[in-house]
Order: structure tokens, then sequence, then C-alpha cells
């Protein structure tokens, strides 16, 4: 699209009006060009009050090419240029601004250092800038630099700079340095005062919160002070009746203040006040309406989460999200996938990086590869990020759905990988039986100086044991302890036992039980029964069996366990004496279960279930599948060797 004025051809040719008509209406990379070659051919590139309105028009723009045009014209025609300018920052602070707020505030602190190496004098909107990018990076020595700085200034003493370092301090995590900050200020007033209530609060010392916030003199005590103590108590139990007590009080309340109660009691488990409060507010929001149908999912009310997730008046992506999440934690995943399909399609509303983690978790537990590929095109168009946990749910979203090729394509395509994206793709390759590259993986990992967590263990380990890699598990368990210096959890202990166990090394995986610094729990004691089961071992099995059945009697996979071993060992009346058992205790052994996908269709298999409607062609393709001489059985050794 070419922009066009319709004053063009009426205007002298040394007006800049046209251009500043054609400024307003710019939007992409193609007009920003346009009025680039305007300017030269005209040679307004040279007029400074020109080029000062290109960058005030351009520099808050939403449109990425038209800031990158505004400091283009900055750097190029007024940073270093014109030495009247040098002596007012305002256009130094834009530039700061758009970094400091923008995507790339580290640039801020380098053009701040830029306007004190060149001599431009830096007022209190300088400082605050700068603070406000350290505050968004954490950086805290680079603060504090700026802190010194500021001590040397005239305007070091100011208010609304003071509270910019009491943000800042609070921001970096150091509350005792913003309280010195505070208690130094020769003037407070309520932005000092609610800065210093929210950051106790947010350190969890909310009796420091207190004794600051009845101190507050009747004049700076204002709706965020008591909205920030609400919050505050209401984060437990003990503190919800104090909540109470301060929301009863309150001068006035505004939406921030009924769902910090809302959110208060839901946390707390009181549903039912929760439910009251909602019911009595003058005005709801989407947070509101959210917290509701997380709070009711939690406890497993999906139904009444749903009811009010229809009744919402206007949902968006939180509330949507909330709803997802509320069947996912409640297993109904394909009821969450609909939610998302409702949101994409009658709603028309964008997902975020929430919104897909939660549809590649319920992807991931249904199987369903093909909606998983259909995400992960969608989140390469739109060119979404996968360094952070959207990677990570990706790759277990391919493993779990039996693609190993593309979680390990999607690994390798991850530039900047974090220990979560290591555990994933070892967890991945452990479920499918690939402890050699799991192995390697690690190792990998080990030569990068990528340090390793729990669950990094807890993977590799686990794919020792299904690979059978006695040797390389037990060495792995030693670099967890003595190299790493981390401490083994029942998990890490579980998967040790399960590699002794496997290998038929049952002696030692008893010694490692009797040695445990912690209570072995029933899945450790389980897991070496399986073991002396699969190796016929009675002598250590049937103490196992008995304690587990002594530990928990509902459970019938002891008794199914000691029972075959007792069969295995012909011992025949401790068969009956142990079936007569789980007969008079009403105890089922739970029957397998196989799920396979075909067409789009998840097709799901119990043992000795002839409820499927092909069952009979399914028994009667088996059937000739198991004939050496079957036509078939020829056709499949055929393919095998071709391929």
């Amino acid at each position: 699209m070419q922009l066009r004025v319709s004053a063009n051809w009426n205007q002298p040719w040394n007006s800049t009006l046209p251009t500043l008509l054609l400024l307003r209406k710019c939007k992409s990379q193609n007009h920003v060009n346009q009025i680039h070659a305007r300017i030269i051919t005209t040679g307004f590139i040279h007029n400074p009050s020109l080029t000062t309105k290109v960058i005030l028009n351009f520099i808050s723009s939403p449109h990425s090419s038209l800031l990158q045009f505004a400091r283009y014209v900055f750097f190029s025609r007024h940073a270093f240029q014109d030495s009247r300018e040098r002596d007012d920052p305002f256009l130094w602070n834009l530039i700061i601004k758009s970094y400091s707020h923008g995507s790339q505030p580290i640039k801020a602190l380098t053009l701040f250092s830029d306007m004190l190496q060149n001599g431009v004098p830096v007022d209190r909107f300088s400082i605050s800038l700068v603070l406000k990018a350290c505050s968004r990076l954490g950086l805290l020595k680079e603060g504090m630099q700026i802190h010194g700085f500021l001590a040397k200034l005239q305007i070091g003493s100011d208010l609304f700079l003071q509270n910019c370092l009491i943000s800042w301090y609070l921001r970096c995590g150091c509350l005792e340095l913003a309280h010195r900050v505070f208690s130094r200020m020769e003037k407070l007033d309520s932005v000092s005062y609610n800065s210093m209530i929210d950051g106790y609060v947010k350190c969890g010392m909310i009796d420091s919160a207190r004794l600051l916030f009845d101190r507050i003199p009747l004049d700076d005590k204002n709706l965020n002070s008591w909205n920030s103590m609400i919050c505050g108590y209401a984060q437990s139990e003990d503190g919800l009746k104090v909540a109470w007590e301060l929301f009863d009080n309150m001068p006035e309340r505004d939406l921030v203040s009924w769902n910090s109660m809302i959110d208060g009691c839901i946390k707390c488990g009181k549903m039912e006040n929760a439910r009251h409060l909602f019911d009595r507010m003058p005005k709801r929001d989407v947070v509101s309406w959210a917290s509701m149908i997380d709070g009711y999912a939690k406890l497993g009310s999906v139904e009444i989460a749903a009811a009010m997730f229809k009744q919402m008046p206007n949902r968006d992506v939180i509330a949507c999200n909330a709803m997802m999440a509320g069947y996912l934690q409640n297993g109904l995943f394909v009821e969450a996938l609909a939610v998302f399909d409702y949101m994409r399609g009658e709603c028309n509303l964008k997902p975020d990086a929430t919104t897909l983690l939660i549809v590649l978790s319920a992807i991931a537990q249904l199987g369903y590869l093909d909606e998983g590929r259909d995400i992960h095109g969608y989140i390469e168009a739109n060119r979404i990020s996968l360094g952070g946990k959207l990677g990570v749910a990706l790759i277990d979203m391919y493993s779990k759905c039996g693609s190993i090729e593309d979680a390990m394509s999607v690994f390798g395509n991850i530039e900047e990988k974090d220990v979560d994206h290591w555990n994933a793709m070892i967890c991945g390759l452990a479920i499918h039986g690939l402890g050699e590259l799991a192995f390697d993986l690690f190792m990998k990992m080990e030569r990068l100086s990528v340090v390793p967590d729990d669950i990094t263990f807890i993977g590799v380990l686990s794919a020792c044991a299904h690979a059978g890699l006695v040797k390389e598990g037990l060495m792995c368990f030693e670099i967890m302890r003595r190299i790493h210096r981390l401490e083994p959890k029942l998990h890490h202990f579980g998967c040790i036992i399960d590699i002794l166990g496997r290998a038929g090394k049952l002696e030692e995986a008893w010694k490692i039980v009797e040695e445990m610094p912690i209570e072995p729990n029933d899945v450790i004691w389980r897991t070496l029964l399986s073991a002396c089961n699969n190796h016929g071992n009675l002598k250590i099995g049937e103490p196992v069996a008995k304690y587990l059945i002594n530990l928990d009697s509902c459970n019938s996979s002891s008794y199914v366990l000691l029972s075959n071993m007792y069969a295995g060992s012909g011992m025949w009346s401790n068969v009956n004496r142990v079936r007569t058992l789980m007969k008079e205790r009403n105890l089922k052994k739970i029957p397998g279960c196989s799920w396979i996908e075909l067409e789009g269709i998840v097709h799901e298999f119990l043992v000795q279930d002839k409820s499927h409607p092909q069952v009979t062609e399914i028994c009667s393709l088996l059937d000739n599948m198991s004939t050496p001489n079957s036509e078939i059985t020829h056709c499949r050794n055929l393919d095998l060797v071709e391929s």
C-alpha cells in the first residue's frame, strides 16, 4: 500500500506538512521506507525539527519497524550531531524508555552510559528509566552503581527516585537494602509505604508488613495498602481470619480486594466461603470467574466448574485455560481438547504459552500424535520459542505418543537448552527402552557441564533399568552421590533396586533396601517382590510379600505375585490358600490394558474384554497370525526380509 496525501502537489516543496501528515498513517516497513526516501529526496533529513517529530511519532509505536526507524533517526541525526541538544536529555530519555520498557532493557544501560560519556546531563527521568531496566533484568551490581551515582547529584534525595530505588531493590530480592533506603528518606508517601508493605508480604514477613501498615498516616493509607495486607494474610489458613477482619473494615473495596479474598478462601479449601463472596460481588471480572472454576476443579467438582464456565458473560484465554486445566487435573483429557477447539473456533481466541502447555499435556496422555503435530506446526508458524517449558512439553508429548524420532528432532533444534529439556529427552528415551542412548545423552550433559538434578537421575536410572545396563546404572548412582552431592530419594533407590532386581542380583537389592537411610515405601517393596517373582526367588520374595499384605491388605498385586511364586515352586496348597484369602477379601486382579491409535481414533483393549465392535475380526486375524504356516505369517516374514 502506497502512502498518499491529497495536498501533496498543492504544498510548497519546502513545506514539511505533507510529511507530518504521513507520519500518522505509518504502520509497516514499506511505509517507513517511503518516509525515509521522502525526507532524503526533499532534504528534510537535515531538518532537526522534522526528524525530532519522526522520533516522537514512532518511538512508542507497537510496530517494530517504526520503533527501529525512530532509533535510527536519533542515533544518525541527533545523538552525537548537534552540540545544542547535548544540554537536553529529552530525546535521550525517549530512546532509553523504548529499551527499558521494551524487549532489550540491557541497551538502556548502554545508552545511559553513552549519555554520561558525551556530557549529556541526566535528569530524574533518565535515572528512573535505567533503574527500571535494572529491575527487569535483576541487575544488582549495576543498580548499586546507579544508586552511588545518584547520591552525588542534587536530585539524589528526590522522593520519586527514592521510591524507584526501593522498587528496584525489592525486585532484586534485597529487602534489607530497600528498608535501609526507606528508613533514611526525609519524606515518605503512599508509594513508599505500599512498596515496602508489598515487599514484606512477598517475602512472607506478614508481621513486619502489619507493623508498617499500622504506622501509615491516614492520608497515605489507600486501597493498595489494604489490598496488600489482605493478599498477604489470605495466603494461609491461620491468616485468613485476619484477612476477613481487614476486608470487613475496609473503607472501600475494588475487584482486587474481592478477588484476593476469593483466592485466599480457595487456597485454604473453603470453597463455600469463596462462593459466598463471589455471589456478593457487585462486579466480577475474568479473574473472579477463573478463580472459582479453578477452585471447583481442584476439589474434583468438574461439573460445577464447567457450569460456571458456561455462565460466564465473556470468556477470554485465562478463563479457557482455567477450564482446560481443570479437566486435565481430573483426567478428562478429551474434554480439555474440546475447550481448546471451542476457544480457537467459536471464541476466536489466540492461545498463549499456558494454553499450549495444557493442550500438549492432554495430547500426551491420550496419545493423539496427529493432534500433537498440529500443535507443533502452530508453534512453528507463530515462531513461538521452545526455550522454556513449551519445548519440554513438546518433547514429552512426542515421547509419550510413540514418536521418539520427533522428540529427538525437537530436542536437537532447541538452541538454548536448560536441564529440563535434557531431562525430558532422557526420560523419553527411557520409556522407549533406549537405555544406551539415554546413558550417552547423560554423559554428554556431563561433558557440556550441564548440571543435572533429581529428575535427570530418575530418568537415566530408569533407562538403565529397562535396558539392563547394570554397570552404567550403578555408575550413575555413584556420580549422583559423589560428584554432584545429591542425596538419593525414594525414587532413586527404587530405580537402583529395579536395576539389580531385573539383573537377578536380588541379594544386593535386598541389602540396599535394608541399608536405605530413608524408610522404603510400598513401591520399593513391590519392585523387589516383582523381581523375586521373575527370578523365582521365594526365599526373599515370601517375607516381602507377607510384609506388603500386612501393610496394605486391599492391594491385589502382592497376593498375585506371592501366588505366582508358590506356583512356580510347585507349592499348590499355598497357592490355594492365597487365592482363597483373595476371595474372602473380595480382591480381584486389575486387568492389563493397551491402547492403539488408528486413523486418529484411539482404541482401548482390556484383558478378556470383548466389547470392541470389531472383536470378531480382530480375534480371527490374531488366530491366523499365530498359525505358523498361515499365508499372513508368510507375507509378514516376506515383508521383513524385503525391508
